[in-house]
């Protein structure tokens, strides 16, 4: 089977220097653990952050048929596993539909969590969990 659509993204630097896809866009990139981040670049948490986020609110707008305004908000937190070694990433993904009921809201959550590829790939971690929310305008 062939991909309907294909990337790939380069990083030669680490966590502090510059991410790129080739031919493409270049964004850079900085440890949130480092002594003094630069504030003007991005890091994996927010990367992570908004791919879940476009994802899984581009799925609830498929779902909805786009007739009400759809909203995601994705925490990302970056925790020490205990016991070692290393990080681990903790998501917290929060679907908000105009207009729905709690009950709506979550039978739209739960399709869009089932068919959202980035979903998919989280699906299973025991760190990644979804929620409904109120939606607001802001």
């Amino acid at each position: 089977m062939h991909p309907t659509y294909q990337t790939s993204a380069v990083n030669r630097t680490g966590a502090d220097g510059v991410s790129s896809v080739p031919g493409g866009l270049s964004v850079a990139v900085a440890s949130p653990l480092g002594p003094d981040p630069d504030a003007a670049a991005t890091n994996p948490e927010q990367l992570l952050a908004l791919a879940w986020a476009t994802c899984l609110n581009g799925t609830a707008q498929v779902i909805v048929a786009a007739a009400r305004r759809t909203a995601v908000r994705v925490e990302v937190a970056l925790q020490q596993v205990v016991p070692g070694p290393g990080y681990e990433f903790h998501i917290d993904a929060y679907l908000s539909v105009e207009g729905a009921s709690p009950s709506e809201s979550r039978k739209i959550l739960d399709a869009a969590h089932a068919r959202c590829p980035v979903s998919k790939l989280l699906r299973d971690a025991a760190t990644a969990r979804v929620h409904t929310e109120d939606y607001a305008l802001d």
